[in-house]
């Protein structure tokens, strides 16, 4: 498997959003995945939580390419393209079988970004998912330009009436205050809005994308005191984009046992 795009020529059997049952997406920043065994753990937790795609963050595998689990999930991945290179880093799928046979084309992108297009019950809207491991606050401003203009590029390959789902860990801190972000975000956040969530803020202005954990929060009063399968992480991002947002029917940050 090379660093470019796979399109999957096979008859598409399955979609992965259905008007029938609400469909189950989450993301996860795993630590790694470069120890004996992780994989398996991961998939046992999306079977328990009935997850049909999970994004993963932060996998420390190297290179790209997928891998078939014993268990019938598939892993996507995108990593560090030397082998010499260290295992930092690192961005996944994880899909049901019900995503397998759902997904229409993937890119592994870099370290930090993949993307997947998936066929859903209308045959001519997709959803397309992108998985991020953004650089932390502190990375130099060289680095975080260069991931938020690999991102924009991918955001505005939106094709049509197709969904954009944006998640992942990007390693921001969105605070409460959403003055001149008021269609991307709600007043639910904690905290102050650092410089990466402002970069974050604004990606998703100028891309038409909602925040969904603060826009839902906004909406429904939900709770999110508990960190999303991340063991002491919060949910960094779950972002549709903005004409689709009624799609989220609703957002949980939930606690995996160690």
């Amino acid at each position: 498997m090379t660093a470019c795009m796979e399109n999957r020529k096979e008859t598409v059997r399955s979609k992965l959003l259905t008007s029938r049952r609400p469909t189950t997406i989450a993301t996860w920043n795993v630590r790694t995945m470069y120890a004996g065994g992780k994989a398996a753990v991961i998939a046992e937790e999306m079977k328990r939580y009935g997850i049909s795609l999970l994004g993963l963050g932060e996998t420390r595998w190297l290179q790209s390419g997928q891998v078939k689990l014993t268990s019938g999930e598939t892993i996507l991945y995108s990593g560090h393209p030397e082998e010499s290179a260290p295992h930092t880093e690192g961005v996944a799928f994880m899909l049901s079988k019900e995503a397998q046979r759902a997904l229409i084309s993937w890119e592994p992108i870099n370290s930090q970004i993949i993307t997947a297009k998936f066929q859903t019950t209308h045959k001519k809207i997709n959803l397309q998912v992108v998985q991020c491991y953004a650089p932390t606050n502190d990375t130099d401003d060289e680095t975080k330009d260069q991931f938020y203009n690999q991102l924009y590029t991918i955001l505005q390959t939106r094709k049509g009436k197709d969904i954009m789902i944006l998640m992942g860990d990007m390693n921001a801190k969105i605070g409460g205050n959403n003055n001149g972000f008021e269609p991307v975000m709600g007043r639910e956040g904690l905290g102050t809005m650092n410089a990466n969530g402002e970069r974050f803020a604004e990606a998703c202005a100028d891309n038409n994308l909602v925040i969904g954990e603060l826009y839902l929060c906004q909406a429904h009063s939900l709770s999110l005191e508990a960190p999303l399968l991340s063991g002491g992480e919060l949910l960094r991002c779950m972002d549709c984009e903005h004409s689709q947002h009624f799609l989220l029917l609703e957002l949980r940050c939930i606690t995996v046992g160690s």
